[in-house]
């Protein structure tokens, strides 16, 4: 059956219209839609007298106990439902809450403008918001999100409305024109079965919210609210990004069928929980999972990943409003390895810009973070604060299976200077009579194109490498894939990009170390088979990747990814090299294709 839409999403002849978007959580749903267009939350430019001042600071404080009790409580809720790492992406909503700067602007134009507190509320969120959106930093960039999304709900506290998600009272497909976080969080997840939005992308984190409660959903449709009717039937298939108004009778039997087909094949991928990541020709490749708190342990051990190739530590430091002590980040990476026991922990150092910490480091502003001061880069600029890390991750290294990761290495000077910190970290921790492992593994990220190609001389300084393909594509393609208009040259596939892997594992293997791959790519079972062929070791990923991955490469033998691979080092289009993958993942493991479409 044909899947496209006639011209421009127009009604075929049967009625149905098949509309396009970006999928971000898989799975297929059908049913009645429910509309919700853009909420503005208009506020009038209301004047006060001096005498009310008073009473407009009450209110506002009135409505930030409410909001921050709100947030907290959907916060609970989410840990609850999806876990640690979900609700932990509101603790950006309460940051907003507790900014000080943006809170006394708000406090500055009720007492200096004389402006009612809803209206000032809303005029400092619009400066915030337009000077956060015209960053070109990612993390910034969603914090944009984070404080309309704050903003909408004082607003609502301020003026006693109601969000229209509380009148959901049946079960529906949700059509609206974005979601916030927070309100994503609060879906009832009983009655919401599929969502769909005119805006949103991949990596916002309503659509990590939709993907932790597994919620199929489609975003970045345009006009969706304007074609869709309430009470209209619609089918979302998050695998492919479509959504179907007016399904006819085939095309409900087609997807009843490949629905079926698809819960056979996951319930067949639990089966592979406790056997090996190997080839049918004996090649082991290690699945590990990507984590950032110990609370994600149970996931990792849920979906049979063998350890965790990449602790992100970035959270302890973003939830504070101040520098994490050694003892408390010691007690958190101690936590995770402890409960993984002998399985392998690689903990990576912070990779964040010193634009997030500048309340704390007193750091100027910068015109482009994401070529900044961050990542190894802020750790060997503030050595202090290096170090405090350092220990922690050595002093966690009691259990044996910890390793440490330097992130966005540039060249093997950098290399240098953090090893000679690490071996300052380890006297003091000597001095101090603290036990940790001498022998501690140290690797690192390879994610720049000036480590991939002096991977030669950054390889005798340490024991592995791991690519972080998110960032070596983005640097490589000079391509900002949060920027839709540029967006689909981020090419994973790209000749360019192989040759960057290629490199890297040929400069480890001659130094006899080990190739870990942790972005996005290491996830796509269709990629396996080509970054195996390329010599990979290791991949690490989400932890729901797993199962789908290893079946991937136990469907397969190695001489199978090995031309692959060469046959890719071959090609010049990034289009020609992904239909090789494609075509031999439909030969070799076809219920895959079924699955990611």
């Amino acid at each position: 059956m044909r899947e496209e839409c006639d011209i421009a999403g127009k009604p075929r002849p049967d009625g149905e219209i098949v509309l396009h978007g970006i999928g971000v959580s898989p799975g297929i749903v059908v049913g009645n839609a429910v509309i919700i267009g853009a909420e503005t939350d208009h506020v009038e430019a209301r004047r006060i007298k001096k005498g009310d001042i008073g009473k407009e600071i009450a209110r506002l404080e009135t409505a930030l106990i409410e909001t921050r009790r709100q947030i907290r409580e959907i916060q609970r809720n989410v840990e609850t439902r999806i876990g640690r790492a979900n609700a932990g992406i509101l603790d950006a909503h309460l940051m907003v809450l507790d900014d000080t700067e943006f809170v006394g602007d708000i406090l500055r134009s009720i007492e200096t403008d004389m402006y009612c507190a809803d209206y000032a509320l809303r005029t400092s969120a619009d400066k915030y918001i337009a000077i956060l959106s015209g960053l070109e930093d990612d993390y910034l960039r969603e914090r944009t999100a984070d404080v309309r999304d704050v903003a909408r709900r004082l607003v609502r506290n301020l003026v006693g409305s109601k969000t229209a998600l509380g009148e959901i009272k049946t079960k529906c497909i949700l059509i609206a024109n974005d979601l916030a976080p927070s309100e994503t969080a609060s879906l009832p997840r009983d009655l919401v079965v599929g969502l769909a939005t005119d805006l949103g992308s991949p990596t916002s984190h309503s659509a990590m919210m939709a993907r932790g409660m597994e919620i199929p959903a489609v975003v970045g449709m345009g006009d969706i609210t304007s074609k869709v009717k309430a009470g209209n039937v619609v089918l979302i298939d998050g695998n492919k990004g479509i959504l179907i108004l007016s399904p006819t009778q085939e095309r409900l039997a087609v997807y009843g069928k490949l629905r079926a087909e698809r819960r056979h094949i996951e319930s067949g991928l639990t089966n592979l929980k406790h056997v090996p990541a190997e080839t049918r020709d004996g090649r082991r490749i290690v699945l590990a999972a990507n984590i950032e708190s110990p609370d994600d342990v149970a996931t990792v051990q849920q979906y049979g990943a063998e350890g965790v190739g990449l602790f992100r530590t970035e959270y302890a430091y973003l939830c504070s409003t101040e520098l994490p002590t050694e003892d408390a980040l010691a007690e958190s990476y101690g936590k995770a390895a402890s409960l993984l026991s002998t399985a392998p922990v690689v903990i990576r150092t912070i990779d964040i810009g010193g634009d997030k910490l500048a309340s704390y480091l007193g750091l100027p502003a910068e015109h482009n973070p994401f070529l900044g001061l961050r990542s190894i880069r802020l750790s060997l600029t503030e050595p202090e604060m290096f170090k405090v890390q350092l220990r922690a991750i050595l002093r966690a290294s009691v259990h044996r299976n910890v390793s440490i990761m330097y992130p966005m290495i540039s060249s093997a000077e950098e290399v240098l200077k953090a090893n000679a910190l690490l071996e300052e970290a380890k006297a003091e921790l000597r001095n101090r009579k603290v036990e940790f492992d001498p022998d501690i593994q140290v690797g690192v990220m390879i994610e720049t194109p000036s480590a991939a190609l002096t991977a030669e001389l950054i390889a005798p300084h340490v024991k592995f490498f791991s690519l972080g393909t998110n960032d070596l594509i983005q640097y490589a393609m000079a391509v900002d894939r949060g920027n839709e208009r540029v967006a689909h040259l981020y090419q994973p596939t790209h000749p360019g990009i192989l040759r960057l892997i290629r490199m890297t594992v040929d400069a480890a293997r001659n130094h006899g170390l080990w190739t870990s791959c942790c972005g996005e790519m290491a996830s796509d079972p269709v990629i396996t088979p080509l970054l195996a062929g390329l010599g990979v070791d290791k991949l690490s990923m989400p932890p729901a990747a797993v199962p789908l991955v290893k079946d991937a490469i136990r469907s397969m033998n190695f001489t199978d990814a090995a031309g692959l691979a060469e046959a890719a080092l071959k090609a010049s289009t990034t289009a020609e090299i992904l239909g090789l993958c494609r075509e031999l993942i439909r030969q070799k493991a076809p219920e895959i294709l079924a699955l990611t479409g």
